[in-house]
């Protein structure tokens, strides 16, 4: 009996640690299963996610490490040189920078000058340091610093301008912060292991100060102020900021390939601007624009000026070369043209040219802004239009540029033109006095297909639409059948246009709401030809400008017939 009872107990008390066993490894692999989700909760949360959950006084530093390095031990040693550096470094800084500043002194100022420079006492910090692997397979290194500085340096400016004003002009309350690329390249078998080193400002993130007259105010001297800055920030962007890089030449030999140079062109197309504030007391402003890609003032480009206007029209062609399109803007400046006075800010613009496809023309409305660097200010200052084509070095037999006065030129043509090249003793000087221009001329057909969306222009919620079609520089004007009491409209009507110039010529498409006693225009859509050109025929939908709602529906066709004359 015994044995049976010590059988029983044994199995119930192994059923029972059986289940307690499977209990614990259930509620072990639940604990598991936990934890993976709360490291994975971790693993996706950001620097802001880390500080609403952390106390301040908790909040660990490793949380604020980014993907560079930290240099703590380099800051150290780099304080304790700071002076040193400070006053080996200053007269560099001197003789260096002055000639630059001269290069892009405005108008305004017959001369800028410095009359003292020191870096002051604060050292820069550091902040991080990493290694990309951007060009290790072309034979190079580079190295990327992160700095910041806020310092306290002793810097003067002698001014003087045109009207014989002289202005002690004091450069306070410096705040910058960027990151510096090294490149080191080539890498060869003879210590340092490299044969050059660039640098340059690889991006500039913050870059704040201001400036005050000794003995005065600058307020006085309207737009002195402004040009100041603007030399600075210039001077700074296009002297040290990538692409643009300096080579220091480490063992002995030739680093031409490492200089700057062209890759590639970028046509750009003023379109039109809209909706400008007005800089004026009396009537409206005179609009003209700046672009730029280096703001170098021989490579600056300038349009007309449009008086009076608040939504002008320039539709002007301008070329640019292009050193790094992965990289570099273009930069745009809106000013109201003041006549003797200087020019005022009405806003500006920029857009990476690394969203752009080669050979492809890209339209784009840029919302204009007072300062590129610090957008604190929201206040609406308009938008501007621009066509946009970039043209890389060595695709010309696959990529098409209209503005290429190559473009369709007749087998004659080609011929006349190398003949006139290939002339003995001819040089640039000779050949730019005998060189043709093309005259793109042909016929562009337009078929206006629908609308979509448009708004109500009557009490009863409809619209009487039609269409009006205009050539700009030609004035020749059709419209399309009105379609009562319509908001989606369908027209599909075809029209053609004789274009005497092509690149030059402009399309506006008015929409307007036909009524008994009136019309009243809807909206509008404005555009250049220079797709049609290259594409020869596409579809496409356009919105409405200065419409709330609404897009047209269009169609174009392009048969070319070039022409040839003297410019």
């Amino acid at each position: 009996m015994s044995f049976f009872t010590g059988l029983i107990i044994g199995i119930a008390v192994g059923v029972v640690l059986i289940i307690g066993y499977a209990k614990a490894q259930k509620a072990r692999s639940r604990r598991r299963s936990d934890l993976a989700k709360t490291v994975a909760a971790f693993a996706r949360m950001t620097m802001k996610d880390s500080k609403a959950v952390l106390a301040p006084e908790f909040y660990p530093p490793w949380v604020v490490f980014t993907q560079r390095q930290k240099l703590n031990w380099l800051n150290q040693h780099l304080k304790k040189l700071w002076p040193y550096i400070n006053e080996a470094a200053s007269e560099l800084i001197r003789s260096n920078v002055e000639p630059v500043l001269e290069q892009y002194r405005p108008v305004i100022l017959s001369s800028l000058k410095f009359s003292k420079l020191t870096l002051g006492t604060v050292a820069p910090q550091f902040t991080g340091v990493s290694v990309t692997e951007g060009e290790s397979e072309s034979g190079g290194v580079i190295m990327e610093l992160e700095i910041q500085w806020d310092g306290n340096p002793n810097i003067v400016l002698d001014v003087k301008t045109r009207v014989g004003v002289k202005l002690p002009i004091q450069v306070k309350n410096i705040g910058f912060t960027g990151v510096f690329r090294l490149i080191f390249k080539p890498l060869v078998d003879e210590f340092p292991c490299f044969g050059a080193v660039s640098f340059s400002l690889r991006e500039k993130k913050k870059l704040d100060f201001t400036l005050k007259v000794i003995g005065g105010d600058l307020s006085a001297l309207p737009g002195i102020s402004d040009a100041i800055e603007e030399t600075i920030r210039d001077a700074i962007e296009d002297s040290v900021a990538w692409p643009v890089r300096k080579i220091v030449p480490i063992v002995p030999g030739d680093y031409s390939d490492l200089e700057l140079k062209p890759t590639g062109t970028l046509e750009v197309k003023l379109v039109q601007a809209k909706d400008l504030s007005n800089k004026d007391i009396v009537g409206k402003s005179d609009p003209f624009a700046k672009l730029f890609i280096r703001p170098l003032r021989e490579k600056t480009k300038t349009s007309k000026t449009i008086n009076n206007q608040l939504n002008p029209i320039w539709n002007e062609h301008f070329e640019f070369i292009v050193e790094d399109a992965s990289t570099q803007h273009l930069t745009i400046r809106i000013f109201d043209d003041e006549g003797i006075q200087s020019s005022e800010l009405i806003g500006c613009a920029h857009t990476p040219l690394k969203d752009l496809e080669p050979g492809k023309v890209k339209n784009v409305w840029l919302k204009l802004v007072k300062d590129l660097e610090v957008q604190r200010d929201t206040k609406y200052r308009g938008e501007v239009q621009l066509e946009l084509l970039y043209c890389p070095f060595g695709t010309e037999s696959s990529i098409k540029n209209p503005f290429n006065p190559d473009y369709e030129l007749t087998s004659l043509e080609k011929v006349f033109k190398s003949g006139i090249q290939g002339t003995e003793g001819s040089d640039i000087s000779t050949i730019a006095t005998q060189k043709k221009d093309v005259i793109v001329r042909g016929v562009l057909s337009v078929t206006v297909i629908s609308a979509e969306d448009i708004p109500t222009m009557d009490l009863l919620g409809k619209a009487d639409p039609y269409v009006v079609l205009i050539m700009k520089k030609s004035g020749k004007k059709v419209k399309t059948r009105v379609l009562s009491e319509n908001l989606n409209p369908i027209w599909n009507q075809t029209f053609d246009f004789v274009v005497e110039d092509a690149l030059h010529e402009m399309l506006i498409l008015e929409v307007w709401d036909h009524d008994t006693f009136g019309k009243d225009k809807i909206g509008r859509v404005t555009m250049t030809l220079t797709r049609a050109l290259l594409e020869g025929e596409f579809q496409d939908s356009f919105p409405l400008e200065n419409a709330k709602s609404g897009r047209l529906n269009l169609h174009f066709k392009w048969s070319p017939q070039p022409i040839f004359r003297d410019m």
